[in-house]
């Protein structure tokens, strides 16, 4: 996972930061004028283009967008013929869905009117949660075009009674906000369209169709009008490549990076033609990762709009899950689904709303910032930072009224909790290698608090985990050395669609262990907690390396749950090694998640 794909340097320059051209062939000027274009990108174009110089660099010190979902899927909303289908909505077409024919679904578009569809609502609504630029679905795997295609007609101008390109319009309207634009585009899969990938597999006249019709009739046709007609794209965000073969890859990068000199290409165009690294959906990375990347979630669980999917993310959990993305070095891009009609739902405008409000008051803390140098969340929170400063996001309190920063070997010039535009000073000491900052008995913030470290240098840190004395420390399987035993990904489908994933420590029958190495702080007794899965009775050993060992038999499920193990006792400060092993029961099926540790007081 960490792979560096391309250098700060380099991606910069690839997306073309001094801006010489404007969207069409790429020897057009920047001094070409275009009334239709001039009209399109807003009143004033000097000063738009001027600003084109700075959005090159959205991706890389925005760290936070929006994604929208909508289609002709959307209507649907995961009901059909009064059938209620769990899980992505975008999906409901597929045999693993609702397997609704090619011939009724195309008839969908025929009833598709969104009069609710509101282009500078939805770029208001980004504005206001924080968010730097948006990416929206041109098409997805169903093959409906959401703008006006000339390349087929089975878009949203051509075959429904709406009849507008809703794509011009949210184009203006982020453009007028001062936002990025980008699009969503399936590349491989094209259900409806013949020799597209997952589509029908002959022509309307029953000759067989291949992939290379469907690409070369309307695939490389649309990807060229979208990168053309909607003025400057920031990416174009292909989507499961698949198999498809590299020289069709190549032919879509060229042409985007022709049409659109400082647009990038996401990661999933395939074969390692993308210009930055996309994690899996709805992945949000425990450790630093190298490298320009990001992180796709969902506001609530399907991307597309489900009638019955009101499961959202409240404003702490989004602002916690874009925190961890900017602290591990990434960017994070939130979804939506608006509803059939164009309209956004209510709870997600919320909940992006007074997330947002926290951002407008500390966008110091999520703009233009730099991983933290722990590598990983800290058991009170996380932590971003700028140069020399470091912004400390506390979403625990800690209720003694002392935070630790463990391992911090950097000289502190200045230590001040920000409330606001406003600040005070806080005092703080050194407790061994840690140190101790003196807070108030309540937090000033109801979502998190900042506290902004400023450093006599660049910050150095050994991101060894620590165990905090206040608060409970969970320590996940994947930051563990395995001996005999394995580390590996697992990822699966709660609902079909959301994923769920986890680095797990499986094998225990070959009688090995999960060893972590962690800094005690405060010596004494912590309880023992172990978050893992399997079947039947499993009987766990943890054992503090040449000190003391808890052994337990506790039940298990299908699915990861935390058991407690027992009390282990630290007996002084300093630094320790604690293995977990599997010793009795099931062994084959133990998969170890985490395990946490809980100061007794």
């Amino acid at each position: 996972m960490n792979m560096k794909l391309m250098t700060r340097a380099a991606i910069l320059l690839a997306v073309g930061l001094t801006l010489s051209m404007v969207p069409g062939s790429a020897q057009d000027s920047a001094s070409t004028s275009d009334p239709a274009m001039d009209k399109l990108w807003g009143d004033s174009v000097v000063k738009l283009r001027a600003e084109n110089a700075e959005r090159g660099q959205l991706f890389d010190e925005g760290n936070y967008a929006m994604f929208i979902h909508w289609g002709l899927y959307s209507q649907l909303g995961n009901q059909v013929n009064g059938k209620t289908y769990y899980g992505i909505g975008e999906w409901i077409m597929n045999p693993r869905m609702a397997g609704i024919p090619v011939a009724d679904y195309k008839k969908l578009a025929g009833s598709f009117n969104p009069v609710n569809f509101d282009a500078q609502q939805i770029a208001s609504i980004a504005k206001d949660a924080g968010m730097k630029y948006i990416v929206i679905t041109a098409k997805h795997h169903d093959g409906f075009a959401m703008y006006d295609s000339q390349a087929n007609d089975f878009n949203i101008v051509d075959a429904t009674p709406w009849g507008k390109d809703p794509m011009k319009e949210l184009a203006a309207a982020c453009r007028e906000a001062g936002m990025g634009f980008g699009f969503y585009y399936s590349h491989n899969q094209d259900w409806t369209f013949p020799g597209g990938g997952g589509g029908p597999t002959v022509d309307e006249d029953g000759n067989p169709a291949t992939f290379d019709d469907y690409f070369n009739k309307k695939c490389l046709p649309q990807v060229k009008e979208i990168t053309t007609e909607y003025g400057p794209i920031e990416i174009v965000w292909f989507d499961t490549p698949g198999k498809m073969p590299k020289h069709y890859v190549e032919q879509l990068v060229d042409v985007v990076h022709k049409n659109q000199p400082r647009a990038m290409v996401s990661g999933r165009a395939g074969h390692g033609l993308g210009d930055y690294q996309t994690l899996g959906d709805m992945e949000v990375p425990r450790e630093n990762i190298e490298g320009l990347w990001e992180s796709v979630d969902t506001t609530n669980d399907s991307w597309a709009y489900a009638w019955y999917d009101e499961y959202w993310k409240s404003p702490r959990e989004i602002l916690s899950r874009l925190l961890a993305c900017v602290g591990r070095g990434g960017t994070y891009m939130l979804n939506i689904g608006p509803r059939g009609d164009g309209a956004v739902p209510e709870r997600a405008a919320a909940t992006l709303r007074q997330s947002g409000e926290w951002i407008r008051r500390y966008p110091q803390v999520v703009y233009g910032t730099q991983a933290s140098p722990w590598e990983h969340a800290l058991p009170w929170g996380d932590v971003t930072r700028k140069g020399n400063t470091l912004f400390l996001c506390v979403f625990d309190w800690p209720t003694s009224g002392k935070l630790y920063l463990p391992n911090l070997k950097t000289e502190i010039l200045s230590s001040e909790l920000l409330v606001g535009s406003q600040s005070e000073p806080i005092a703080w000491n050194r407790s061994g290698d840690s140190v101790v900052l003196e807070l108030p008995p309540r937090a000033p913030e109801k979502l998190v608090s900042v506290i902004e470290l400023q450093l006599a240098s660049e910050p150095e840190v050994d991101p060894v985990w620590t165990l905090d004395p206040n608060v409970e420390t969970e320590i996940l399987a994947e930051f563990a050395d395995v001996t005999n035993i394995e580390k590996s990904g697992k990822r699966w489908m709660e609902k079909f669609g959301e994923w769920k994933g986890i680095i797990h420590a499986h094998g225990f029958e070959t009688g090995g262990k999960a060893t972590w190495e962690i800094d005690v702080i405060e010596p004494g007794d912590y309880n023992v907690d172990l978050t893992y899965a399997g079947e039947g009775r499993l009987v766990w050993e943890v054992e503090i390396e040449g000190g003391q060992k808890i052994r337990n038999q506790q039940n298990s499920s299908h699915n990861y749950q935390s058991f407690p193990i027992g009390w282990l006792q630290f007996p002084h400060p300093g630094r320790y090694r604690v293995s977990v092993s599997c010793i009795d029961g099931e062994l084959e099926s133990a998969s170890l998640k985490a395990i946490r540790f809980s100061p007794i007081r």
